[in-house]
């Protein structure tokens, strides 16, 4: 059973994660290898450990019937919301957002595992709507359906995981056919409500915006960020300083580096080259999910793959893009890569997901 199973799998989808999450470690441990004046590598080990118990529950979701999960859409969705509304009440704030729940010594972020819910429920509800997503009564269930969460999400706050909400949603309605000109619609709609949004946001995240624009405007405040993070790649140059050799990184100069701003360590100790064969990797991991749901023979299936590439696909672009100076900071993590055991977790449960929509249709040739 395990050679056939074998057989059938996306090994290379499966071995190109593996790959990154390998190169992540080592990264990883070159940022944070000096934690309080003392040589450790706790946040590898934890990392290390969640990989490896992640990759028993890739085994579970991928040998798991994914059609399956369409029935348990609705008690999911309720699931999702009661974990969302308990961080509101019982969560822990940090950094000045209420995002996480304490348990015992596990800390979870359940806005990360929010993202694979709907996911899984927004599929459900789009799968018999293939095609016939012709007018804005169509699409309004599906903006209050994803609308509810991501209005939760936004509330902790986090800009960051509500606009991947988005980025899953369009993802997933540009496959079910929606009309194109009702698409465009919905964008005009959002530059022009955004405005208004504006006067929403915090204050913390008006200025991120502002800096991003020009990061010079607050060097030692908001700007800090993006400007620490463009010296850290610029310095990498073609082939990197080298591991554990990032100046930028090693002597702290550089906030968040083992989390939000990974790639940067990649960019000052690999170099461009480095940076190039990670966004390479990526960019297997991305085109080979999007041939799942083109060969897919079931829309459920499908909606599920482009799903789960949109999310990577969104999530990539922007940490990248935040790391280069072009994109505002939102705090998003790089998939597989930015510590987290919530963030890995989420992201190995979307792989599970994928291989077994891949899986599922080689047993349809065989």
């Amino acid at each position: 059973m395990f050679k056939r199973e074998w057989k059938s799998i996306d090994k290379v989808m499966l071995l190109v994660c593996i790959c990154i999450i390998f190169i992540s470690l080592c990264i990883i441990g070159s940022a944070t290898h000096i934690n309080k004046g003392a040589i450790n590598y706790d946040f590898v080990a934890k990392q290390g450990a969640a990989f490896i118990i992640n990759l028993l529950i890739v085994l579970f979701f991928s040998r798991y019937d994914y059609t399956r999960l369409q029935h348990f859409a609705k008690p999911l969705y309720a699931f999702n919301l009661l974990m969302l509304l308990a961080v509101m009440f019982v969560g822990t704030s940090a950094l000045g957002a209420q995002r996480w729940i304490q348990i015992g010594p596990i800390t979870l972020q359940p806005s990360e595992f929010s993202k694979l819910i709907m996911i899984v429920c927004t599929a459900a509800m789009l799968s018999n709507k293939v095609g016939k997503l012709n007018n804005v009564r169509s699409v309004l269930p599906i903006a209050l359906y994803v609308g509810i969460p991501f209005l939760l999400v936004l509330k902790q706050p986090d800009l960051g995981t509500s606009l991947v909400f988005l980025a899953i949603a369009l993802g997933m309605l540009f496959v079910s056919k929606i009309k194109l000109s009702l698409l465009r619609n919905i964008f005009i709609a959002g530059i022009v409500l955004a405005p208004i949004g504006w006067h929403f946001l915090k204050d913390y995240q008006k200025s991120r915006i502002t800096v991003f624009l020009n990061p010079n405007a607050d060097p030692f405040g908001a700007g800090y960020h993006i400007i620490q993070s463009k010296i850290a790649i610029g310095s990498g140059m073609l082939f990197g300083k080298g591991l554990f050799q990032g100046s930028q990184s090693q002597l702290n100069f550089l906030p968040e580096n083992h989390t939000d701003f990974i790639f940067s360590v990649i960019g000052e100790e690999l170099g461009f080259l480095g940076c190039l064969f990670i966004l390479f990797l990526y960019f297997i991991l991305v085109y080979r999910g999007l041939i799942v749901a083109r060969e897919c023979k079931d829309s459920f299936g499908m909606l599920l793959a482009t799903g789960v590439v949109s999310m990577w696909a969104f999530q990539i672009l922007v940490n990248v893009g935040m790391t280069c100076g072009i994109m505002p900071v939102t705090g998003i993590p790089l998939p597989f890569m930015s510590y987290g055991v919530s963030a890995l977790t989420t992201n190995m449960m979307g792989l599970g997901l994928l291989l077994s929509v891949y899986m599922r249709q080689q047993t349809m040739i065989f």
